[in-house]
């Protein structure tokens, strides 16, 4: 097959499969709603976990991860000898999600398949992203604070490595853009209106209780 046939086809798989609605899916799969419509609004991980459930919101994360997983790999695969191929894909990717063309370019926030992408090209940046991650949802309870600490803990992280420069400058692009999609959140924030992690999960549970 043509090279250049190869990478448009790449580039469209890692969009279509980057826009895949997980949490969308699996909200109206298990509980009938759109999850659109509930919580923050958010087809993401937290909100599904907060609105469905424990075990909808880490299948919604492993599977948005695996989004962004995928289409690096492929490139990887086919585009051996074209490394920006990868990141390009991951990038389209992770777009796919934040404006999937399934529900009208309303979409997520892209943590969990930036997560993936990153996995797949700078696995040490990003270990180091999700233990920031994990210290500070730990400590503060609440998904954005750890989420906004990570797109600025991996950036860091990947100057300081030995990586090609367009991936450097993709992770903070990238970085920039996931802050970007929290600005909500940082007005809650600064509010003190924003949810805890565990707020609609109780809430849940009191309701089913009922």
């Amino acid at each position: 097959m043509n090279m250049n046939i190869t990478i448009a086809l790449l580039i469209l798989f890692s969009y279509l499969v980057g826009s895949i609605p997980t949490g969308y899916l699996i909200a109206k799969h298990v509980m009938h709603i759109d999850i659109r419509e509930h919580g923050s609004g958010n087809p993401g991980a937290a909100n599904v976990y907060r609105i469905v459930g424990k075990w909808a919101g880490v299948s919604t994360f492993l599977i948005d991860a695996i989004k962004g997983f995928v289409p690096v790999c492929l490139a990887r695969v086919f585009c051996p000898d074209i490394y920006v191929i990868a990141i390009v894909c991951g990038v389209v990717a992770i777009l796919g999600h934040m404006w999937t063309i399934y529900l009208k370019f309303r979409g997520g926030k892209g943590v969990a398949t930036s997560a993936g992408v990153f996995f797949a090209l700078a696995p040490i940046p990003t270990t180091c992203a999700f233990i920031a991650f994990v210290i500070l949802v730990a400590i503060w309870g609440r998904i954005s604070i750890g989420s906004i600490a990570a797109c600025v803990v991996l950036p860091l992280v990947s100057w300081c490595m030995n990586y090609p420069l367009a991936e450097k400058i993709m992770v903070t692009a990238v970085g920039l853009l996931v802050i970007y999609k929290h600005i909500p959140n940082i007005k809650r924030l600064l509010s003190q209106k924003e949810l805890k992690f565990e707020d609609g999960a109780k809430k849940r549970k009191s309701h089913e209780n009922k």
